[in-house]
């Protein structure tokens, strides 16, 4: 099923920002990618974009993932943020978050988002 919807990919490793881009561009939806959470936070307040999601690395180097979904939340605070991480079962996320273990398959990966959206 076709989506508009918006994914906004935050990831230092290029190689899995790349991996994650392209299956979710495969799976027909808008990404945008970004490297850090300084640039991930251009993409949000850039009012041009309207990003549906945010799914973003716990280990980042300038702030960590939880740090930069509480600044995003701050400007919209119903943004769903997803949560990729190798340690996923010491994550504790608020209402409204998600997380996704690392690694994961392409179908955890499909199922994860279109659950979050609603467009399963």
């Amino acid at each position: 099923m076709p989506s508009t919807s918006t994914i906004l990919v935050v990831e230092d490793d290029d190689i899995v920002r790349m991996l994650i881009v392209d299956v979710l561009e495969e799976l027909a939806f808008r990404v945008l990618e970004a490297a850090d959470a300084g640039r991930a936070l251009e993409h949000v307040q850039n009012p041009d974009q309207n990003i549906h999601l945010m799914m973003t690395d716990v280990g980042l180097p300038d702030m960590d993932g939880k740090q930069l979904a509480n600044k995003v939340r701050e400007l919209h605070p119903a943004l769903p943020i997803l949560f990729a991480s190798g340690y996923a079962e010491n994550i504790d996320v608020p209402a409204g978050m998600h997380v996704i273990g690392k690694p994961f398959s392409i179908d955890q990966l499909r199922d994860k988002v279109r659950s979050i959206l609603g467009t399963e």
